[in-house]
Parts: structure tokens; C-alpha cells; sequence
């Protein structure tokens, strides 16, 4: 699929993998006030999905050169996917599936209820063992963080490694075109990262505000190279980040447990996996140079990458394999996000999920 170029004036120009595809206006203009940053590098590259976000547009992939906007990567940081394709066929399955999604429901915190004095059921009451062993890899990188910043201490961290979350975010038991039953599910860094977010765009903005006044728009606030939270802004996202894919990791295998308890058939699930983010911030190398790449709503996509992208209820998702684009920054679309919100929790999906399709 070829691109679009939409030249900014003062700006660097947006190549846009949009053909046929509508672009709202007020994204269009999301992306001209990015690429009219002074330290976007060569270009942005737009995927297909592109639709208005906060501070940039989601379906982006930003890269900088000395510079970091927080608000660009978000708050729900290293929000994304991850799918594993077991041994079983779809004859393997249940006749009644309610089984099988009542056992992931059970296994897997999911949703949110707020309720003075009682416990959000979106969290853990007592965390399993598989929970107290992953935390226990991220406790150190988070005491170093909250060392700096307090306030981040009081959050939704520990009692939130495993669980789903809500909004778009869910658990599907899907059958590929040969009839193999994968386990997907979608989540980020739930309630710490969102308080990690937060704090640093807010930060951004208090650090610039004798300069925000002359940004296309506040959420543009960023951090330069070599100022004071330069380095801990890119720590504590980097750790929210490794939260995002520890968190997939434990509710996957508590939704693969779930689902020996049902499925009499013993089956393995180690024979394909892929965990990708789809909203994170790196250091990588594009033409020769190294950059700092933001993908808001994108999935890295470097030759022979597996990566994720989910379709909305009841349609297709797909299981992708990158051919490296570097003019996309070898980057490829993230979906175009779930039609239903809180209801796509409750709706047990099976569905058809191509194993293989090239960007």
C-alpha cells in the first residue's frame, strides 16, 4: 500500500498509509501540530487506523530527536496484546462454552466498581503466588522510582499485576483458518501506569509553562534531552511499559489454567506466542540514526516481527508478520479497537484469527 504525503509548513511532512482511508479533519491537524515540532526526525508515519487522540493522534509513530512528549505516548502506557496458539482444534472445545468463559472470569480480575470501603473488583483481594513472583522483579525498579516521586507509591500497582482492566480491553478464545484454538487478550499498565502518565504530562506542562503558550497545543509539552525529568520520565516508562507486558504474562497463564480446568483434553500452549505493545516509547535506529520512536496506537513491525491486530467484535483478527518498512519506521496499524466498551467483557468471543498475514 503506497502512502500520502501531507507537507507542513515549518514542519517536517506526515507520509500517510491512508489510501481509501478517511482521515477526520481535526486528526489531520493533530498530526500537522506534531510534525511542526522542531525535534520530529525526517517524518511521522500515520497507519490506516489514524483517529483523533489526546495531544497526538493515535495510529502515529513519532520520532524525536532530543526530545520526549509524554502526552504523545499517554497514560495508558505499553497498553497492548498478547496471543498464544495451543495444541487443541476447535472439536477440542466445550459444547458449552459458558464453562469456559464463567472459569476465565473467575481467574482473571476484570472491570471496575467503586465503592467506599469495599475492594474494586477489577484488583486483587489476596494475589496469587504467580502475582507475588512477577511483582517481585518489578519492586525494585518501582521503589527507585517512588523514591523520587511519592505520590506514586498510593496507586493501583501490585494489586493490579494480572488483571484485565476495562473499556476496550479483553479476553478471546479465537480459531484460526485451520480450526487451532488461540487465547488473546488486550490490557496495559492499568492503574499504576495511567498514575505514571498523568503525573510526568502534567510535569511537562508545569516545567513548560512559560513556553506553552506558544505550542500548536499544551498536550505537545515534552521534555528535552539533559533536563531534570528527561531521564525520569524515560525510567518510569520504561517500567510501566515491563508492567504492561508482565501484566499480559500472568493473565494469560491464569486464562490457560482456567482453561485446563474445563477442556478435558490436556493440550499445550507454548507453540506460538506474541506479546506487542501498541502505545510505548523506545530508543531505536532508523536510517542510520538513533532515534526516540513513539508509538501511539502502533505495532512494531521489523522484517520477521510477529505482532497483533485485533479486529472489532465479531470480526477477524489478525496474527502479522513485519516486512520492516522503514519508511513506517517499521511500523504496522494496532486495530481499529472494539466496537463495544464494558460489554466486550461480558461477551464470551470465538472467532476466526488469520495465524499468518504479511503488512
Amino acid at each position: 500500500m503506497e502512502y500520502q504525503v501531507l507537507e507542513v509548513e515549518n514542519g517536517k511532512p506526515v507520509k500517510m498509509w491512508t489510501n481509501g482511508v478517511p482521515v477526520e479533519e481535526d486528526a489531520r491537524q493533530q498530526l500537522i501540530n506534531t510534525a511542526s515540532m522542531p525535534f520530529i526526525y525526517r517524518h511521522l508515519a500515520v497507519m490506516p487506523d489514524v483517529h483523533l487522540g489526546k495531544g497526538s493522534t493515535i495510529g502515529s509513530v513519532i520520532p524525536t530527536r532530543g526530545a520526549i512528549i509524554p502526552a504523545a505516548v499517554g497514560v495508558d502506557i505499553g497498553c497492548g496484546m498478547m496471543a498464544v496458539r495451543t495444541s487443541l482444534k476447535a472439536d477440542d472445545l466445550p459444547d458449552r462454552l459458558f464453562d469456559l468463559r464463567n472459569a476465565i472470569e473467575h481467574a482473571v480480575p476484570h472491570g471496575r466498581s467503586v465503592k467506599r470501603g469495599k475492594r474494586d473488583k477489577g484488583s486483587w483481594g489476596t494475589p496469587p503466588g504467580t502475582v507475588d513472583a512477577m511483582w517481585a522483579s518489578l519492586l525494585p525498579g518501582f521503589e527507585r522510582i517512588t523514591a523520587k516521586y511519592p505520590r506514586l507509591r498510593n496507586t493501583n500497582n501490585y494489586l493490579h499485576l494480572g488483571t484485565l482492566g476495562s473499556g476496550n480491553h479483553f479476553i478471546e478464545v479465537c480459531l484460526d483458518e485451520a480450526g487451532r484454538v488461540w487465547f488473546m487478550l488486550h490490557s496495559g499498565s492499568r492503574g499504576v501506569g495511567n498514575a505514571i502518565g498523568t503525573h510526568f504530562i502534567a510535569l511537562a506542562q508545569e516545567d513548560m509553562r512559560q513556553h506553552i503558550a506558544n505550542l500548536p497545543d499544551r498536550d505537545l509539552a515534552y521534555f528535552e534531552e539533559g533536563s531534570r525529568y528527561f531521564d525520569d520520565y524515560v525510567e518510569a516508562v520504561g517500567w510501566a511499559q515491563d508492567f504492561a507486558r508482565r501484566n499480559r504474562m500472568v493473565m494469560m497463564q491464569h486464562v490457560i489454567a482456567a482453561a485446563r480446568q474445563v477442556i478435558a483434553k490436556p493440550f499445550s500452549a507454548d507453540i506460538e506466542a506474541v506479546n506487542c505493545h501498541h502505545n510505548y516509547v523506545q530508543k531505536e535506529t532508523h536510517f542510520g540514526t538513533e532515534v526516540i520512536v513513539t508509538r501511539k496506537g502502533a505495532v512494531s513491525a521489523r522484517k520477521g516481527e510477529l505482532g497483533i491486530i485485533p479486529g472489532s467484535m465479531g470480526a477477524k483478527s489478525y496474527i502479522v508478520r513485519g516486512l520492516g518498512n522503514e519508511e513506517a519506521f517499521c511500523s504496522c496499524s494496532h486495530g481499529a479497537g472494539r466496537v463495544m466498551c464494558q460489554s466486550a467483557l461480558k461477551t464470551f468471543q470465538v472467532s476466526a484469527s488469520k495465524s499468518f498475514h504479511l503488512v
